[in-house]
């Protein structure tokens, strides 16, 4: 696990899922209504709009999945969980409001119930390999747990401590963090009570922002090696001006042909660095790129803006 917010919230994944589910143009034009609102950190107006949905169709999932993302986007994590819970209830055969729901007990400490949501998910599709790396990123917390308990009750235990040492390598990557002089240093040492998350992306909030910008880019990177298209998108500001004059439409038109169009991509992220300046984030790192039978290893600077509780990418540039 790379450290507390690492495990990935697949915001929008369920809309390919359920896409087989639509009987008109008008719904799905509604559904992408709410989606943009919400990428756009609009969220009263995406509430709005999906609860005037859900009054004429109370029982739709996939405007019901999408209702729980923009609680969860907008801090009402009591209701964002009711709102998966009564999906998994309803809908027990999908496994992305499980998925959903751990990540909300994690971000509460809540490992046990993360975990069991997890399995649930799991038992619905066993190949879905999101919820099997975010089960072994509660297992880790877990086990960061139970060795640092071991710790309390017998600090003498000298086999304990490479083994919490190990998990804490696990759970917090080598990452250096940078801030203004006038700025507290921040601390690297591993957060072994925080939670482990998503995905695609939506990173929990935190009271350190440089870690939550850091979880923001991984989780933008991790959307994008999985293919997932809308995370992956969704993880750019409205800000955001794509390079040579292209228009935004057109960029991601192009960004999602080149994704969806290999079989396979790796992208791994080294000497990550943040620098912060109020709600924004320099974060700069090497980036290695792998697709079928492409490899590039470039220097990386993505330009991030904090827009609600989410960092978002407003600009990006690449050099050899």
């Amino acid at each position: 696990m790379k450290h507390a917010r690492s495990i990935v919230f697949t915001a929008l994944h369920l809309l390919a899922l359920v896409a087989a589910c639509l009987t008109g143009v008008a719904r799905a034009d509604e559904y992408g209504n709410v989606d943009q609102l919400l990428r756009a950190g609009k969220l009263p107006e995406a509430l709005n709009r999906a609860d005037a949905y859900l009054a004429a169709k109370p029982n739709d999932p996939q405007m019901r999945f999408l209702k729980g993302v923009i609680q969860r986007d907008a801090g009402r994590q009591s209701e964002a969980i009711a709102t998966f819970t009564k999906l998994t209830e309803d809908y027990p055969e999908l496994p992305e409001p499980y998925n959903n729901l751990a990540v909300l007990y994690a971000g509460q400490n809540q490992y046990d119930k993360a975990r069991a949501a997890l399995e649930m998910a799991i038992r619905t599709n066993p190949s879905y390999a999101t919820a099997h790396e975010n089960l072994g990123d509660v297992y880790t917390q877990l086990a960061s747990q139970a060795y640092r308990k071991a710790l309390q009750l017998d600090n003498s235990n000298a086999g304990v401590q490479p083994k919490l040492a190990l998990i804490r390598e696990l759970v917090n990557p080598s990452v250096k963090i940078q801030r203004p002089a006038a700025a507290a240093p921040a601390s690297t040492a591993a957060r072994p009570d925080t939670a482990p998350s998503a995905a695609p992306v939506k990173p929990a909030a935190s009271d350190d922002p440089a870690r939550e910008a850091e979880a923001a880019v991984r989780a933008w990177a991790k959307a994008w090696a999985s293919k997932d298209v809308s995370a992956y998108l969704g993880a750019y500001g409205k800000e955001f001006t794509p390079a040579a004059k292209q228009s935004r439409s057109a960029w991601e038109k192009e960004r999602r042909q080149r994704i969806v169009g290999k079989s396979s991509i790796s992208v791994r992220l080294e000497n990550l660095t943040v620098t912060l300046n109020g709600n924004k984030a320099v974060v700069k790192f090497r980036q290695n790129y792998r697709a079928d039978t492409l490899t590039i290893s470039s220097r990386k600077t993505l330009d991030l803006l904090k827009t609600g509780n989410r960092w978002l990418i407003v600009r990006e540039s690449t050099e050899n």
